[in-house]
């Protein structure tokens, strides 16, 4: 190792995480080619995932220019529908996620503030949807309530708030009888008030940290309905999808099934790495470094 990089990595600098925690940097850089995949290449002048070509179905990857990353039995360019899937899956994990954190926090803060039959009602509604289990009541209401986007969001967004709701529950106890609580309540401010403003922000780094590993959750279980037919309906494409369509062809063309999985893997394993790097910075513990 020369001396400059050597005093990089002594000094502090961005070099010295990447050789210190080689983990976060691979996630990184698999984050990163997740949103190269779903942000920058539907700008692409070749973008086109639903045009068919069917004398051309079937290309495997890297074998036409056009087509980098082959072509499904239709002709449709794989590269443009696993960008399609993918910004997809992720703005219904994104919007579910904001669900959860929104019902959660609210109930939450709500039941540990004022406490009392406010909070056993809360919580005894959490207790319940705990016990059932969450895969088997998502896949049984969409059956029965029809497939769509905004059905997914919803299911997906009330499916997972009992954690915010139990974190925020615990912060609101152990904080409101802190004395800038009875502070601001003794100036006259309102409940609202001091939940948004002194209880709130006291959350953010919790949900930061819990909201990166559910993202990955969130994906995991949309992929999971729509591979079952319960998701994302055709023809918008889904990773979920890909792979149910691919797998009639697994013999004659294993790609249709690994180029998906691969791009799942990618989102998931990157959130999940940086999720439990961030729940160890927070709790105050240093990863193990690379040995030299």
């Amino acid at each position: 190792m020369s001396r400059r990089i050597r005093m990089a990595v002594r000094g502090g600098s961005p070099l010295r995480n990447a050789l210190a925690y080689p983990s976060v940097a691979v996630a990184a850089g698999m984050l990163l080619a997740s949103l190269v995949l779903t942000l920058l290449v539907p700008l692409l002048p070749g973008f086109d995932p639903y045009s068919q070509q069917l004398s051309n179905g079937m290309v495997a990857p890297f074998h036409q220019w056009a087509h980098p990353l082959g072509t499904d039995p239709l002709g449709r360019d794989m590269l443009s529908r696993l960008a399609l899937a993918g910004r997809g899956s992720a703005m219904i994990a994104l919007l579910a996620l904001s669900l959860n954190m929104a019902v959660g926090v609210v109930l939450g803060l709500v039941a540990g503030y004022f406490g009392g039959a406010v909070e056993a009602v809360i919580m005894g509604v959490a207790d319940l949807q705990v016990s059932i289990p969450i895969m088997m009541l998502l896949v049984m209401v969409v059956a029965v309530a029809g497939h769509s986007v905004v059905t997914l969001v919803l299911l997906l967004g009330l499916a997972y708030w009992v954690g915010y709701g139990r974190v925020a529950r615990l912060m609101a106890l152990s904080l409101r009888e802190r004395d800038f609580v009875l502070a601001a309540r003794t100036f006259g401010a309102s409940n609202f008030w001091i939940l948004s403003r002194h209880l709130f922000p006291q959350l953010l780094p919790q949900l930061a940290i819990m909201g990166s590993f559910d993202l990955g959750v969130m994906v995991i279980i949309e992929c999971g309905l729509s591979y079952l037919g319960l998701g994302v309906q055709l023809p918008a494409p889904s990773w979920g999808g890909l792979i149910a369509e691919g797998q009639d062809f697994l013999q004659v063309d294993p790609w249709l099934c690994i180029l998906p999985g691969i791009a799942i893997w990618f989102l998931v394993g990157a959130v999940q790495i940086l999720s439990q790097h961030l729940t160890n910075v927070r709790q105050g513990r240093r990863p193990r470094k690379q040995a030299a």
